[in-house]
C-alpha cells in the first residue's frame, strides 16, 4: 500500500458527507472520490470535498484501498460484499447488516480475503467512554438512556437499530458474560417502526442492563450509569462527563462519606477518532476493537429486541382487534 492511503466514502448522505470531509482533511490520506446513488447529491459533496463523484460505486473501487459505506441498512450486504471480495477495506455504519446470516457472510468474505471489515459504532470513541473503561470494575447493574428529537434521519429501520444498538454495543464492550435473558417493551408513535423502546438485559454474571431509547422527545439526552461493587459512576455522552462516587469511612461510629469526582474532556470529534483508527488498521493489517464480530454480536441482541417488541405488538393488534378498535389499529397501521 502507498504511504498516501486511497479511499473513497460510498453513500454521502446526512452522515456520509461527514465522513468524506474528516478524509479530505486528513494529511496521510487521500481522498479519491465519492460516490452516491444521486448524482446531483455525490457531484454536491465532492465539489465540497475537493475529490471526484461517482454515480455508480463500482467505479470508484479499482481507484481505492479502502472505503466508508455509509448507505441506507438493507444494502449494506450488497456493498459491503462487492467491496470485499475486490480486496478493499471496510468501516461499515453501523448496524452491520439487516440479517445475521447477512453479518455472516460478511465476516467470512473480509477473512477470506484478508480485508478489515470495521463496523461504525461511533459511541465507542465518544472521549467519556474511553475514560470510563478504567474505572470499570464488575458492574452489577447498568442504566441506559439515549432520547433524541425526531429527526426524518434513520427513520428506515426502527429505534432499536438507530439508536439503542450505540448502547447494546458498549454494555456488551464491558460485561464480560453471555446474556441469560432479554425483556422488552416499545411502541411506534410517529413511524410505521418501533419509535421508543427499552430492553433489559440480564446477564449470567449476575448484572443487568436497562437500556431506554427514544427519538420522539423534546429534548436530547444520552447518559449511562453503572453500579458495581463500592462505586458508582455516571457517563454523560453529550457533556463528555464522568461522575464516580465512592464511599469512605466516616469518623468512629459515622455513616461513610460519599466522594465525589468529576472528570471533564475536551470536546474531541469522535467521528475523526473512528477514521482516524480505522485507516491505522488498514495500515497495520490489525484487528478493530469493533471489528465484524463485534458489529454481529450487537445486531444479534439487536434483532432480538425488535422481535420481542414486534411479538407484542402483534398480540396489542390482536387484542384491539377483538375488541371492535379499528380506529387504534388503523393508527398502528399507518
Amino acid at each position: 500500500m502507498s504511504k498516501t492511503m486511497k479511499v473513497g466514502v460510498i453513500g454521502v448522505g446526512y452522515l456520509g458527507r461527514f465522513h468524506a470531509q474528516k478524509y479530505a482533511a486528513m494529511e496521510d490520506v487521500d481522498l479519491v472520490g465519492v460516490a452516491d446513488a444521486d448524482p446531483a447529491r455525490a457531484r454536491q459533496i465532492a465539489e465540497e470535498c475537493s475529490t471526484a463523484s461517482f454515480a455508480d460505486y463500482r467505479e470508484l473501487l479499482p481507484q481505492v484501498d479502502a472505503v466508508s459505506i455509509v448507505v441506507p441498512t438493507s444494502l449494506h450486504h450488497e456493498v459491503g460484499k462487492v467491496c470485499l471480495q475486490q480486496g478493499i477495506d471496510v468501516l461499515m455504519e453501523k448496524p452491520i447488516t439487516t440479517t445475521l446470516s447477512e453479518a455472516d457472510d460478511l465476516i467470512h468474505l473480509a477473512r477470506e480475503h484478508g480485508r478489515i471489515l470495521q463496523v461504525g459504532h461511533l459511541e465507542r470513541f465518544n472521549p467519556a467512554v474511553l475514560a470510563m473503561q478504567p474505572l470499570l470494575t464488575h458492574p452489577l447493574f447498568i442504566e441506559a438512556h439515549r432520547i433524541a428529537v425526531f429527526k426524518e434521519r434513520g427513520t428506515d429501520v426502527d429505534v432499536v437499530l438507530d439508536l439503542m444498538i450505540h448502547d447494546i454495543d458498549i454494555v456488551l464492550s464491558i460485561v464480560k458474560a453471555p446474556i441469560v435473558s432479554i425483556l422488552t417493551a416499545g411502541a411506534p408513535v410517529v413511524t410505521q417502526h418501533t419509535d421508543i423502546a427499552n430492553a433489559r438485559l440480564i446477564f449470567a454474571n449476575g448484572c443487568t442492563a436497562n437500556i431506554t431509547v427514544s427519538r420522539i422527545s423534546m429534548d436530547n439526552m444520552r447518559r449511562m450509569r453503572i453500579f458495581q461493587p463500592g462505586q458508582y459512576l455516571s457517563v454523560d455522552f453529550g457533556k463528555k462527563e464522568v461522575m464516580s462516587v465512592r464511599l469512605k469511612p466516616g469518623a468512629t461510629g459515622a455513616a461513610p462519606v460519599p466522594e465525589i469526582s468529576k472528570s471533564g474532556f475536551q470536546d474531541q470529534d469522535a467521528l475523526e477518532l473512528e477514521l482516524r483508527d480505522f485507516v491505522q488498521h488498514v495500515r497495520d493489517r490489525s484487528r478493530p476493537a469493533v471489528a465484524g464480530e463485534e458489529g454481529r454480536r450487537a445486531l444479534d441482541v439487536a434483532l432480538q429486541v425488535v422481535e420481542q417488541i414486534e411479538s407484542n405488538r402483534r398480540r396489542v393488534e390482536q387484542i384491539l382487534a377483538d375488541e371492535g378498535r379499528s380506529d387504534l389499529l388503523a393508527y398502528l397501521h399507518h
